[in-house]
Order: C-alpha cells, then sequence, then structure tokens
C-alpha cells in the first residue's frame, strides 16, 4: 500500500512538473498596422517566459482580426478601428460580457507614393487626397499638386491610385480622416473598414498596397508609416488643421493624441487640433472579452492568466519596443487608462485582471 501510495504521488508530481514545463501558444489575428511591433512582442516576450508563453500573430487585417474575435477562434483580436457601437451591443446580448478596446501603441498612416526622379517629401492637403481617391485628380502635375509643391518639377504622369482589398484598420483611419476634411468623400464614400472605392487597384494588407506603389511608377497609396521605412519608400507631409506641413514622426504621432480619451478608450485622433500633430495617426487595440470563459478559444483558467500577464507586459514593459519601430508609446494617462480595463478581466468569476494588474 505504501509502494503504491508512493506510485501514485510520483506519477502525480510528475504531471505537475509536466503541467508547469508546458507551453502555451496564445493566438491573435488582425490589424497589419502594428504587425511589425506585435512580432517584436511575440520574440521578446516568447524569450522572458523562456519558451513557456508563445504568440502566434496572424496579420491578416482589422476586418478578419474582429470577425475572428467575434467567432472566437483567437484569444485576442487586434484592430486599428475600435468596435463600433452596434459590435459592442451586439457581443453583450449574444456572450453576457461586454468586448474590451484596449489600446498600446500610436501609430500613423502616410501617403506613399513612386515618383521617379522626385527626392523630397511633396505636401499634401486632406481635401487634395480626397480628390485623388474620388478620381478627380487624375496627373501628378494637376494645378492642385503642383500649387502645393512649387519648387517641385512634377510628371504628367498618370496617378495610379493604391487602396486595401481586404478588411482594414489601416483603411479606416485612412477614410476616417478623408471623412472629416471633405464634405463630398464623407457623402459619397463615408468611413469604415471597407468601403466601395471610386478608383483604384487593391492590395492585401499594408504589405500589399506597399508592393503595388513599389511596383508602379505614378502609384500612390497609403501605409502605415513603419512600411514606408521598410519599404524605402517616400512618403508625404500633411497639412493639418492648424495649416502646417507635417511629416509623421513619433512626435507628432504623439502630439496627435493630445484628446480627452474616454473610459473606454474607444476615439478617433484623425484630424487633430494639436499644432505639431501629425493628422493621420490613430491608436492601435487589443480586443478582449471582458469575461474569458465565454471566449472558447480560452481552454483553461491558466490560458487566460496567461493572456491577461502577456497584454500587462504589453501595456508596461513591452512600451520600450514602441518607438524603435515608430509606433508611439503610451503615455501615463492613457497607459493607466488601459490598465483599468484589463483589470475588469475575470474567468470563471475570478478576478484574474485585478489579481494581475494589482488594481
Amino acid at each position: 500500500m505504501r509502494r503504491l501510495t508512493a506510485t501514485v504521488l510520483g506519477a502525480l508530481a510528475l504531471a505537475a512538473s509536466a503541467w508547469a514545463q508546458s507551453t502555451i501558444t496564445l493566438v491573435g489575428a488582425g490589424a497589419t498596422f502594428p504587425y511589425p511591433l506585435m512580432a517584436k512582442y511575440g520574440d521578446e516576450y516568447t524569450r522572458l517566459t523562456r519558451g513557456k508563453v508563445r504568440i502566434n500573430y496572424q496579420s491578416i487585417g482589422s476586418g478578419g482580426g474582429i470577425r475572428q474575435f467575434l467567432e472566437q477562434t483567437v484569444h485576442f483580436g487586434a484592430s486599428d478601428a475600435p468596435l463600433s457601437d452596434q459590435v459592442m451591443k451586439d457581443v453583450r446580448t449574444r456572450f453576457k460580457t461586454n468586448a474590451l478596446n484596449i489600446a498600446y501603441a500610436l501609430g500613423a498612416v502616410v501617403p506613399v507614393y513612386n515618383l521617379p526622379g522626385v527626392r523630397e517629401p511633396l505636401r499634401f492637403t486632406g481635401p487634395v487626397l480626397a480628390d485623388i481617391y474620388l478620381g478627380k485628380i487624375k496627373t501628378w502635375n494637376d494645378p492642385a499638386l503642383q500649387a502645393l509643391n512649387p519648387n517641385v518639377k512634377l510628371p504628367p504622369l498618370p496617378i495610379t491610385v493604391v487602396h486595401r482589398s481586404d478588411g482594414s484598420g489601416t483603411t479606416y483611419v485612412w477614410v476616417d480622416y478623408l471623412s472629416k476634411v471633405s464634405p463630398e468623400w464623407a457623402s459619397k464614400v463615408g468611413r469604415g473598414t471597407s468601403v466601395q472605392w471610386p478608383v483604384g487597384v487593391g492590395g492585401k494588407g499594408n504589405e500589399g498596397v506597399a508592393g503595388v506603389v513599389k511596383q508602379t511608377p505614378g502609384a500612390i497609396g497609403y501605409v502605415e508609416v513603419t512600411y514606408a521605412k521598410q519599404n524605402n519608400l517616400s512618403y508625404g507631409a500633411v497639412q493639418n488643421k492648424s495649416g502646417r506641413f507635417i511629416l509623421a514622426d513619433l512626435a507628432s504621432i504623439k502630439a496627435a493624441a493630445n484628446v480627452p480619451l474616454p473610459g473606454d478608450m474607444r476615439v478617433s485622433i484623425t484630424d487633430t487640433a494639436a499644432p505639431d500633430g501629425y493628422p493621420i495617426a490613430s491608436f492601435t487595440y487589443l480586443l478582449l472579452y471582458e469575461d474569458l470563459s465565454v471566449n472558447k478559444a480560452v481552454k483553461s483558467e491558466a490560458e487566460a492568466r496567461a493572456l491577461v500577464e502577456f497584454v500587462k507586459w504589453i501595456l508596461t514593459d513591452g512600451q520600450k519596443y514602441n518607438e524603435p519601430l515608430t509606433y508611439g508609446a503610451l503615455d501615463s494617462v492613457p497607459q493607466q487608462r488601459a490598465l483599468a480595463l484589463l483589470s475588469r478581466v475575470t474567468y470563471q468569476g475570478k478576478p484574474i485582471g485585478k489579481e494581475i494588474t494589482g488594481r
């Protein structure tokens, strides 16, 4: 009997040891906008946990990320556009819990172009960008563009408009801005992660748009600024509300976020009133269920805790990886707001968010 007991205890100890050493893989999907940053987070967090927690992030676009979040095939979604009021309501109705939109970084969408022989950054206004995407401005030497760039000899080259072909938070940021600065755009096209484009050709993901622009002389597109830099694409300065032409950089991106922040963090910061702010900037969000036990992708309390620990790390120690990749880190106010949202997370009634964040 004593030998049997010892054998059972040994087996239990071995099982416990195996469980402790097992690897948890957290699966996320969504925005291509922050993919370089999410890839960095994943690499660093896997190294930090010595491989005990791995991150599998699928860069499929914000529309796909929202869809997989709602279909509960991922631990977390990611989107540059916060969930709409209707989707927030649908989550409460279907799953009897709230969706959380947790901002973790700031980024910028920039107009990129391929104009052989033109090296200096071009200047754009919002209405001119809208008219290009409406198909009203058709060549690079159009008087509207030449007036903004009097010292640049613009070629009589046809403009090839490039847009996203997939549901996209980058698109949402771009058309949200165009809707604010162009009444014609607002009435004819509007805003959304997918829209009916008046003209142009599509590319899948920020990578796809960057690739089409790079291969097409005369092309103009829109991508997150990190993709412009990684692909050596020219990108322009955009006039803000103060009349200043602003290039996207860390300072101008963070300046754009100097706005009142609602408790749920769902806010648009395009067309900022900040004098030094870049006008096509955005927070980017992680999407979580407040009650993680309703998410079919979360199989255990261990996975739920691993997810909350990972998000807490992103919001704290992980922020140091934002700025080297030209993503703005969260200042104190949005950081505390994001941690407050994370603290609301539960699993089967257990306040794991409060336990892990210490709030």
